[in-house]
């Protein structure tokens, strides 16, 4: 009776998971069909010459912080704002270093008082002495306690500097002219040695950073005219190669090339993406796919995208990705040139899905 019992538990439990799974087909095929958006795959492989993507950034930056801890008073600038040389930006709490520099200065005053008595007993003993009144022994003590006082004079003098050099860290004060271009903290907040506090960059003067493979970086050579295409606004600059890597440790196998910008009237941006056009024959022939990262689907470590399917379905197409150009990453194995894919969806996808292309 258990075994029969056993088999017939099983087969109750069999029909309802089919009846289950024939709901839930129903339910997805009585469901709406999906509003979609979708896009081709982009294949850079109709020039001849080298391109790879680089971005934009401002010649001359800096990222200012401090040496010290302390609680931000006062914010004196906003982002966007034009600032001098030597312009007060940002004012850190400094009660404690004004209560060491009050101890040191009270330092210097008792060494200095230590000292001037040290140096008259030196100058009487040292006549005494001339004038045989007073022996060597007396004349040698009499030296080493001006040398002494003199070393502590000097002692608490250095501590003074050092208060003021870190006074220094509690300003923090522009490097050079320029645009404030963000902001880290609020006042209030705590201000942490080696964190970015404000950024700060030189408008006008802008570089682009490009990573250039290892297959072609051997044809780049410096002083090298290049084209450069903003996407953004669709403007081609011209540039011309002043730095290039000769590692490529920690940039994934990709050596990074610098490249100035020549003086434009166009309205570009640190932070912009580009697409750098070397004047040499490209070596890898094959296509290089590429795709937004915003419509990669990810599960776990596996990456992938959901494409649509010849029954008008969303389909989940796992990838193995490689090189990440700006917002696109590189598509190794898993989608073709010239295929579809889908970059947003009116509600939420599945495999499997009815989808309808907008």
């Amino acid at each position: 009776m258990k075994k029969i019992y056993t088999i017939v538990t099983l087969s109750v439990a069999l029909l309802l998971a089919s009846c289950g799974s024939e709901d839930k087909k129903l339910v997805e095929g009585n469901s709406p069909a999906i509003s979609v958006k979708t896009s081709k795959v982009v294949a850079n492989s109709n020039s001849p010459f080298l391109s790879v993507s680089g971005k934009i950034q401002a010649t001359n930056s800096a990222d200012l912080s401090t040496r010290m801890m302390g609680y931000v008073n006062k914010i004196h600038v906003n982002v966007g704002d034009k600032v001098r040389k030597g312009q007060l930006l940002m004012s850190i709490n400094n009660s404690d270093l004004q209560a060491k520099r009050a101890q040191v200065n009270a330092g210097i005053t008792e060494a200095t008082a230590a000292y001037n008595n040290a140096q008259k007993d030196y100058k009487r003993f040292k006549n005494l002495f001339a004038d045989n009144s007073a022996s060597q022994k007396e004349m040698d003590d009499m030296t080493a306690n001006f040398e002494i006082a003199k070393a502590r004079l000097e002692s608490t003098n250095q501590m003074k500097n050092e208060i003021n050099a870190q006074f220094v860290y509690s300003n923090i004060t522009a490097p050079f002219n320029g645009t404030i271009t963000s902001k880290n903290v609020e006042a209030g907040n705590m201000a942490n040695p080696g964190i970015p506090l404000i950024s700060i960059e030189t408008p006008g003067d802008f570089e682009v950073m490009a990573m250039v493979p290892e297959t072609e970086i051997s044809e780049i050579k410096q002083g090298t005219t290049v084209d450069v295409l903003v996407k953004s606004i669709n403007k081609t600059i011209k540039g011309k190669v002043t730095e290039i890597s000769t590692s490529a440790k920690n940039t994934g196998g990709q050596y990074l090339v610098k490249i100035d910008l020549d003086k434009t009237d166009a309205n570009i941006l640190s932070g912009m993406f580009t697409t750098v056009q070397f004047p040499v024959e490209r070596k890898a022939k094959s296509e290089l796919v590429l795709i937004p990262t915003e419509a990669i689907v990810t599960k776990g470590q596996l990456s992938g995208i959901y494409t649509v399917s010849q029954s008008g379905t969303a389909l989940l197409r796992w990838l193995r990705l490689g090189r990440t150009f700006g917002n696109q990453i590189e598509v190794l194995s898993g989608l073709n040139a010239d295929e579809a894919y889908i970059v947003s969806a009116e509600g939420k996808l599945f495999n499997g899905a009815k989808v309808s292309v907008q």
